[in-house]
């Protein structure tokens, strides 16, 4: 059953009640486990070196750091500035596995004014897991996440 992703953002956006990117970005990944089924993991990678993600806050079991720009879905994400819906990871060539219970992903960039902050990656146990509705809802939610985060 596909969410209310209209509704999702309006909750997010309530729950989104200060300025701070650590606070936002916690409460993001902790919403989203909570509110879209079947995923394993969701989190933001961060740039804070050039061509370089670093894990930022997340949920889930631990995940992979660094990733390079040019390796897996979250650094095609990334060095492309799109978004990266795949719904078999295994038959990615250079997918990074973080955890192998992982089949489908999805990895939203977050661009402020121009500039890469990082991704929002989910991960799914379930292969296909994505549709084209899920891409849009989760594109809106960041695009809230933005519009009500310090992110400069």
């Amino acid at each position: 059953m596909t969410p209310d992703y209209s509704l999702l953002d309006r909750q997010l956006a309530a729950l989104l009640d200060t300025r701070d990117w650590l606070t936002n970005s916690a409460q993001t990944c902790a919403f989203i486990m909570q509110q879209v089924p079947d995923l394993n993991w969701a989190g933001f990678y961060l740039q804070r070196q050039p061509e370089l993600l670093s894990l930022g806050p997340f949920q889930g079991k631990p995940a992979c750091h660094p990733i390079p720009f040019a390796k897996g879905v979250c650094g095609a994400a990334a060095r492309t500035r799109s978004t990266q819906r795949v719904d078999d990871v295994h038959s990615v060539a250079d997918h990074i596995a973080c955890d192998a219970d992982s089949s489908a992903e999805l990895v939203v960039p977050v661009v402020v004014a121009d500039r890469l902050w990082g991704v929002l990656d989910l991960d799914s146990p379930r292969q296909g897991r994505f549709t084209d509705e899920d891409q849009a809802g989760i594109e809106a939610l960041m695009a809230t996440f933005i519009e009500r985060t310090d992110l400069a």
